[in-house]
């Protein structure tokens, strides 16, 4: 048993004391005594009893400071973190839906495509998965209503730049020249930019005339480009082409050489339709008083027809230095076409796709 002895002098203690000091000596008697300054003195005894630590200083803790507290005891210093910042979050893509992008770079950290022609990687902080169909509804929509362009405001032509822009920048089909089951066919113009075509477009402002359609017909078995171009108006429909060869110049780039100009006979119509009114320099004119009118002509439009019908195109050789240009198609699927060349910037969409309707 331990055994406690206090022994005390008869005076009192002071008010005022001064800090515990604490002495571990081992005593012969397996005493060990506490001290206090308070003119008090307590001994205690007890069977073997030691203070020190069985473990010794390791190597990793000589040379560091050690902590002293408020009453002078010493204590070891806490363990270091192995880093002293802590590993920052991988960074993330995340749009205005609150979706993460999706990261699909090649190995040279290029803009990809995917194997499917409906949806492509448009490269931004991260790569984003955008479906291609949906930028080139887009572009068709954007530029629905302007005469192929020609009555486009600025800020409809600086939109329908910007997604000409990326849809040139996932182009599915790098070498167009390469791929004739793309390239040959129909193509119509759905918008032009900076184009030597403008001109011709300006035949829409003349009252009751209209630029109805214009356009590319590719072969590249014979190498051959046809450029057709419909014109309507209310008493008949004329066209006329420009015929020219082209040869391989890269993947994506052909020269052209045109040859001859095609005017064909002018397809008059049975009766002449005319709008209800027209708007001319900011006037409504009622054109009712006019249809009336002509309504007895119908006979006579359909003999003159019948005579027309059967001339002959006439053909145009065309002169000039005009007549090699060259085309660059930046862009080719089987249903969109985008080409820039010295005539301009052009939007094609292949004869027969949804994105006319």
């Amino acid at each position: 048993m331990a055994l406690l002895s206090l022994t005390q002098n008869p005076c009192t203690l002071p008010l005022s004391y001064k800090p515990l000091k604490f002495s571990t000596k081992p005593l012969k008697s397996n005493a060990l005594f506490f001290h206090f300054n308070l003119k008090s003195t307590f001994s205690v005894a007890s069977s073997s009893y030691s203070f020190s630590d069985a473990t010794g200083p390791t190597s990793s803790d000589i040379g560091k400071p050690e902590i002293v507290d408020e009453w002078g005891e010493k204590s070891p210093p806490e363990p270091e973190p192995d880093t002293k910042f802590p590993e920052p979050d991988p960074p993330q893509e995340v749009d205005e839906w609150g979706e993460s992008g999706i990261v699909n770079l090649g190995g040279n950290g290029n803009l990809q495509s995917s194997g499917d022609e409906n949806v492509i990687y448009e490269k931004k902080e991260e790569d984003e998965r955008i479906p291609l169909r949906d930028l080139k509804r887009a572009l068709v929509d954007t530029v629905y209503g302007t005469d192929l362009g020609f009555r486009a405001s600025p800020e409809i032509r600086a939109e329908a730049l910007e997604l000409v822009s990326q849809l040139e920048a996932a182009n599915p089909t790098p070498a167009p020249t390469a791929n004739p089951q793309l390239l040959d066919g129909n193509w119509i113009l759905v918008f032009t930019a900076f184009s030597e075509l403008l001109p011709l477009l300006a035949v829409s402002s003349i009252p009751l005339v209209k630029v109805e359609k214009i356009v590319q017909s590719i072969d590249t078995s014979s190498q051959t480009v046809i450029n057709s171009t419909t014109i309507s108006s209310p008493a008949s429909t004329s066209s006329f082409s420009a015929s020219a060869t082209f040869e391989v110049r890269s993947p994506s780039r052909i020269q052209v050489q045109f040859k001859e100009g095609i005017i064909k006979p002018p397809e008059l119509k049975s009766t002449i339709d005319l709008p209800e009114s027209i708007n001319v320099a900011g006037q409504n004119i009622n054109l009712s008083p006019l249809q009336q009118a002509l309504n007895p002509l119908g006979n006579a439009l359909q003999n003159v027809a019948a005579l027309v019908s059967g001339l002959g195109p006439l053909k145009i050789p065309i002169p000039g230095e005009r007549t090699s240009s060259w085309l660059l198609t930046t862009y080719l699927d089987e249903e969109l076409r985008i080409s820039r060349g010295d005539g301009g910037l052009f939007v094609l969409v292949k004869e027969g796709s949804s994105l006319l309707w």
